[in-house]
């Protein structure tokens, strides 16, 4: 099996702190780490990084991966990084981010919840501090650092078409059920229009489409629903992410149902579904290389430059893309290689068995 593993988080940081090797004052500011001054007690101006998480819900990878690499890239660098989670909630996210703009940022990295970050990227802005909208797109933002989130909807929607065929089913005749991500979420239509453009180019049409939630037992209520009222009947299932996966497999196992279901984040659950059969794919977004990205274009910020970015949304947002990976039972382990899920959290219970099958081996 052909691997191709991740460059080191370690390497990646350390090209962040080549951008620039500042320093911060040591304020020490809730979940934000504080850097020492430099050597000769120098402080950066504006040397403070302020990001805010969306929620712990959505995906295991906003504490699990994006705020660890985050401030490792940032602190690398020698700023200070002051990372804190609006815990899926609009108030909180306007509560935290007032007092990280009371307290001073230089620049500000905000994944959007609800729209919720649209007035702050605002009041930001107002005060000369450039926002960076992270992995979700914002109006207005000074820079978009994402995925290639239509790509990500490409590979999603084949996953699901090749599922079909593999079954032995025609794509055209399938009964396939949409399970989406929230529209508030502008990634969201993204993931939507790309699986949309390769499953409709395979003559599929959606059987159900009911309302879209980042949440795992949303989506299996609305997908519980969608298969009463199909009588039963489903040949695929588009799901947004490996949350919302989780929650149609566990329909799908209540009823002694198995067909292809796609996802996204490489999950520890979604590897394992992978893995089992049980979901057709997941694509990998390798959190490091987003951080990574990120971090660099906050550190250039911080040092008073304006980085050109080598593409643009249609609004003519800067965009840095990176490219999502598709993942089968066959590339599970480069996920583990990369560091971004570990063989024992993997390979447990009926899953062990899998792993056998596939060499699914601990990271060296």
């Amino acid at each position: 099996m052909k691997r191709s593993t991740l460059i080191s988080a370690g390497a990646l940081f350390a090209a962040s702190a080549l951008v620039l090797a500042g320093c911060s004052s040591g304020d020490d500011s809730g979940d934000g780490s504080s850097m020492e001054p430099s050597d000769d007690g120098a402080m950066a101006e504006g040397g403070r990084a302020c990001v805010i998480l969306p929620d712990a819900a959505s995906s295991p990878r906003w504490e699990n991966g994006d705020r660890p690499a985050l401030d490792e890239a940032i602190t690398a660098a020698g700023f200070e990084a002051d990372i804190q989670n609006a815990q899926g909630d609009t108030a909180k996210y306007s509560t935290i981010a007032d007092q990280m703009l009371t307290q001073g940022c230089g620049v500000m990295i905000l994944v959007d919840y609800n729209g919720a970050a649209v007035t702050i990227t605002e009041n930001a802005q107002a005060q000369g501090i450039p926002v960076i909208a992270y992995d979700r797109p914002i109006a207005g933002a000074d820079y978009y650092v994402s995925f290639d989130n239509f790509q990500v909807g490409e590979l999603e929607g084949q996953s699901v078409v090749d599922g079909l065929e593999a079954s032995g089913v025609d794509p055209a005749e399938a009964v396939v059920v949409y399970i989406g991500g929230d529209p508030a979420d502008g990634n969201a239509a993204m993931f939507h229009d790309g699986a949309v453009s390769v499953m409709e180019a395979a003559g599929i049409e959606p059987a159900a489409e009911p309302p879209g939630k980042w949440d795992g037992e949303y989506s299996a209520t609305q997908f519980e629903q969608a298969l009463t009222d199909l009588g039963g009947e489903v040949d695929a299932v588009w799901a947004a992410n490996d949350t919302n996966a989780a929650g149609v497999i566990t329909v799908l196992d209540k009823n002694g149902l198995t067909v292809p279901v796609s996802g996204q984040d490489a999950s520890v659950a979604g590897l394992q579904n992978v893995l089992l059969g049980k979901q057709a794919a997941t694509v990998y977004k390798p959190y490091q290389l987003e951080a990574a990205t990120a971090a660099d274009l906050a550190v250039s910020l911080l040092n008073g430059e304006s980085p050109e970015a080598p593409s643009a949304l249609d609004d003519g947002t800067p965009f840095f893309a990176e490219t999502p990976i598709l993942v089968g039972p066959e590339e599970v382990q480069q996920v583990i290689d990369d560091g971004n899920a570990s063989y024992d959290e993997i390979c447990t219970g009926e899953v062990a068995a899998k792993c056998e099958e596939y060499g699914i081996e601990a990271a060296a």
